[in-house]
């Protein structure tokens, strides 16, 4: 059956039904969604763990002695005492096998369902933690950050979208954020168990690593047990099963309209051959900027250059190996703390004013406050005062606040919930893509951007967040509850996009006509 008579044209329904939709927050979403998102502790954990091992001697001493020795003897530049390729390529190539595993993942999530991805996930992540924790060598060590780079590209694919297709449409921004908390989890986990294996000689670092395996476990058993979403069990031909898991996740009979809306955007869905080529066509235009800036602007807030390398960062500042990493620590917790924040107000507020709020904050508080410090206060071979040290962190500790309420949970939720259901696998492997490639760039290239600019790097993070922050504020519409498989009409309805956007009467009758084709 053609399905092109029940599309707009422009990657959509046809009708917009949101007001029939019917529902509640049932224990069966909410379980759903808590097992899904632990994934998002593998990323956060990796994040957070990466910087305090590259600090601790032991590691350095095993894998990077001349980094080491540099550590020791270097007193005549604090910005560069870690400025090493190789060291940073530890961080980093987990990041490039993940942009690549990400763009694999797509095909795999869109033909098997959102459990293969996240189950398979799992158990990449499983073997990159054992080689890591038992490495003897550099080249076993890179390996396993390749596996686990493998394993966060398939579950940070299928995750989000696994969320925003479970969840009802006035909680989906608060239940799609069950992510970035166990996100923000991980990474405050692993700050916490890095000022205790720091302490542990000389086998310390391997226990960091090796704990990773127990999120990457309960992602695996927790995927084995997880439904499909209904919309894969639709778009994959199962829409008896479909129904009948929509009905019992949203605890009510009545599903008519939303299940209508997700067959009409599967029959579209299943007309589409190359979801990729098609994103890029004009009618989609809207959702592949977002899919490329949303992350992009994510990754250029310099958040990533806190997490990675806090440790690193608080010890080039003259604090002590311990006070850096219970400093590192203290913003791993409100990093978590402050995404509550947004999971309470993002469906009551919205999502443009937090980002737009944060990323006042962010530009203000950290990164133009600690430059201004920085530069003053601490020369190429001097330590920052005790005033001075607490007040960075303080400041670095609001400009995470701001992060965690705003650029941290959002720039997966906005993504992850605007895409039509046939390039979605696509849009989400996209904005997993950049954010890793980004990501990749920002770990390899920070420790010689703090050599090289100094207190400067702060100053570049911050004309970064003043763009971005404008982007918002200009281009992108409000997403607050509006049904998932609606979002086309709000591009039509938004000043800018709406001008850009092919008239819906010619899309309708290319899709019609590109779905008699696939028939």
């Amino acid at each position: 059956m053609a399905g092109g008579s029940f599309t707009t044209g422009t990657g959509g329904v046809a009708k917009a039904r949101a007001e029939q939709y019917k529902g509640r927050v049932t224990v069966h979403v909410i379980i759903a969604c808590v097992v899904a998102a632990t994934g998002g502790s593998l990323f956060g954990y990796d994040i957070g763990i990466s910087g305090g091992v590259t600090s601790m001697d032991d590691f350095l001493q095993d894998f990077f002695p001349s980094v080491y020795k540099q550590k020791i003897h270097a007193h005549e530049n604090n910005y560069c005492k870690y400025d090493n390729q190789v060291l940073a390529a530890f961080t980093s190539s987990l990041y490039i096998a993940g942009l690549v595993a990400s763009l694999m993942a797509s095909p795999v999530t869109r033909k098997y369902g959102r459990r293969t991805s996240i189950i398979g996930g799992g158990i990449s992540f499983l073997i990159g933690s054992a080689l890591n924790a038992s490495a003897a060598n550099l080249g076993m060590l890179i390996i396993g950050r390749i596996m686990l780079g493998v394993g966060i590209g398939f579950g940070n694919q299928a995750i989000p979208l696994y969320l925003s297709e479970m969840a009802p449409t006035h909680l989906r921004g608060g239940l799609n954020m069950m992510f970035q908390v166990a996100t923000t989890f991980g990474i405050f986990t692993a700050n916490m168990i890095n000022y205790g294996t720091q302490k542990i000689k000389p086998w310390g670092w391997r226990l960091s690593l090796g704990l990773a395996a127990i999120p990457a476990l309960l992602m695996t058993v927790g995927g084995i047990f997880l439904p499909e979403t209904p919309n894969s069990l639709i778009e994959r031909g199962s829409k008896d099963k479909g129904r009948k898991l929509l009905e019992k996740i949203r605890g009510t009979n009545d599903v008519d309209a939303e299940f209508q809306d997700m067959v009409d955007a599967s029959e579209l869905a299943n007309s589409i051959k190359h979801p990729l080529r098609n994103i890029l066509e004009k009618r989609n235009r809207p959702e592949l900027v977002m899919a490329i800036f949303m992350p992009t602007f994510q990754i250029l807030t310099g958040i990533n250059s806190i997490l990675f390398y806090a440790p690193v960062l608080f010890q080039s500042m003259g604090f002590g190996r311990d006070a850096s990493l219970y400093s590192s620590a203290l913003t791993g917790g409100v990093l978590a703390f402050s995404t509550f924040i947004s999971i309470a107000t993002v469906d009551r507020l919205g999502r443009r004013p937090l980002l737009i709020s944060g990323g006042i904050q962010m530009i203000t508080c950290q990164q133009v406050i600690v430059a201004i410090i920085l530069g003053i206060k601490f020369g190429e071979n001097q330590e920052l005062s005790k005033s001075y040290s607490i007040l960075v962190v303080v400041v670095i500790c609001l400009f995470v606040l701001a992060f965690g309420w705003s650029w941290g949970p959002l720039g997966w939720t906005v993504p992850s919930e605007i895409f039509p259901l046939e390039i979605r696998s696509a849009g989400q492997s996209i904005t997993v893509a950049v954010n890793l490639l980004l990501t990749f760039i920002i770990a390899q290239a920070f420790l010689s951007l703090l050599c090289s600019f100094k207190f400067g790097i702060f100053l570049f993070f911050a004309g970064w967040i003043t763009i971005m922050t404008v982007f918002v504020f200009v281009f992108l519409p409000e997403t607050k509850g509006i049904p998932i498989e609606e979002m086309t009409f709000m591009w039509r309805r938004h000043w800018f996009w709406k001008r850009i956007l092919p008239d819906a009467t010619d899309g309708m009758v290319k899709s019609s006509k590109e779905s008699g084709d696939a028939v």
